[in-house]
């Protein structure tokens, strides 16, 4: 298994577990408002928003959240001005970490990613230093009961994707970002149940971490995902199962 498979599953993981709490409520709602101000409260033309409220949909969030949420964004209701940001790093074990973030305050962010990566044996970086080692592309997850590969196989790639990938119980479907709404809308249109879908930062290659350090990564990861003006964490690393299943 890829690591950025596992990590993806920590992520989603993690997800459901933050969706129970209703913390990941607050990670959401700047996502959309943010999505609405770039380009515009009509999900049909906005790919950006149209994700936000189908994440926003798979945790349950009410709809009323929803809306007043892209209205402030678009500038209908007052609300605050979040920025988007991005932070570069090096974990344990020189594993290459990219983190996106939605903030009101860059300072505080900027100050509290530093302490975060410090406290478990990383540093940040200058901006472009590990961007590179990662490549954006479309990832959507499917489970493997609920489709037969030779199908799944036929469909995805007809509709423009990249590469499908089997990683234990799920297939990983990859895509240029162009190409990802007409993959998703192909494999829907098959009524094939979706896990997840996402645009997404792969790694190019990965770095192989075992005890400690692999530990020591994992706490760091996942105290960056905790943070509420973090969005999102990827890293280029790969771990055993073993440890994968404790987290």
């Amino acid at each position: 298994m890829s690591g950025h498979s596992k990590w993806h599953s920590i992520k989603h993981k993690k997800m459901a577990q933050d969706a129970r709490r209703g913390k990941i409520f607050t990670k959401i709602i700047r996502e959309l408002m943010v999505a609405a101000k770039i380009g515009g409260p009509n999900p049909d033309v906005n790919p950006r928003l149209r994700m936000a409220i189908e994440k926003a949909k798979s945790v349950n969030m009410p709809n009323e959240n929803i809306q007043r949420a892209i209205k402030k964004g678009s500038g209908e209701e007052g609300g605050v001005n979040y920025e988007q940001v991005t932070y570069e790093g090096y974990g344990p074990g020189g594993v290459a970490i990219f983190v996106e973030v939605l903030t009101d305050n860059k300072n505080r962010s900027a100050s509290e990613i530093r302490s975060i990566f410090s406290r478990h044996g990383g540093n940040l970086a200058g901006a472009g230093s590990v961007a590179w080692l990662f490549e954006r592309k479309g990832l959507i997850s499917i489970k493997k009961e609920n489709v037969e590969e030779d199908k799944l196989m036929s469909i995805v790639i007809d509709s423009g994707a990249e590469d499908m990938k089997i990683e234990k119980d799920t297939y990983e479907v990859i895509t240029d970002v162009e190409n990802f709404e007409n993959v998703k809308k192909a494999i829907e249109k098959n009524n094939i149940s979706i896990e997840n879908a996402s645009i997404t930062y792969i790694p190019k290659n990965t770095v192989h971490l075992e005890g400690k350090e692999a530990e020591h990564l994992l706490k760091l990861l996942d105290e960056l995902e905790e943070s509420d003006d973090v969005q999102n964490v990827y890293a280029n690393f790969d771990i055993s199962d073993e440890l994968l299943e404790k987290v």
